[in-house]
């Protein structure tokens, strides 16, 4: 299970919604072999001045809230994704995009009316 918060300025990426979503969902597929039908994508996107940061207009941040389980490799893949693939097809600058990794272990989840240790998944989380 993966689920991803996207913060940034509305103005500037009010519009471009799909665009991210698209990027960054291709990035996790690619990294941690999810399903391409497991998009789980929050945009909390903030009016001029509500994010502080000393970076552009464009700033992103880009949360994964996970299940535990996914290797320092598989963790750096995906934020090597994220530089590589998603920074360049929205036009960021590497100083533009910050990438968090949290991860919480399985019982802390609960999904479809189940803890998430008791799910039976269709992919490996271990990766």
């Amino acid at each position: 299970m993966a689920q991803v918060k996207i913060y940034g300025n509305r103005p500037v990426w009010g519009e471009r919604r799909a665009e991210v979503s698209e990027a960054v969902h291709a990035a996790v597929v690619g990294a941690w072999q999810l399903p391409a039908d497991k998009r789980f994508h929050r945009f909390v996107l903030l009016e001029d001045g509500d994010l502080v940061a000393p970076r552009s207009d464009a700033y992103l941040v880009i949360e994964i809230l996970c299940f535990s389980g996914r290797s320092i490799d598989a963790k750096k893949a995906l934020v090597r994704a994220m530089y590589d693939d998603v920074a360049p097809a929205l036009g960021l600058a590497a100083d533009d995009l910050e990438v968090v990794i949290m991860e919480s272990p399985r019982e802390n989840w609960g999904i479809r009316g189940h803890s998430g240790d008791e799910l039976g998944l269709t992919y490996r989380v271990d990766v």
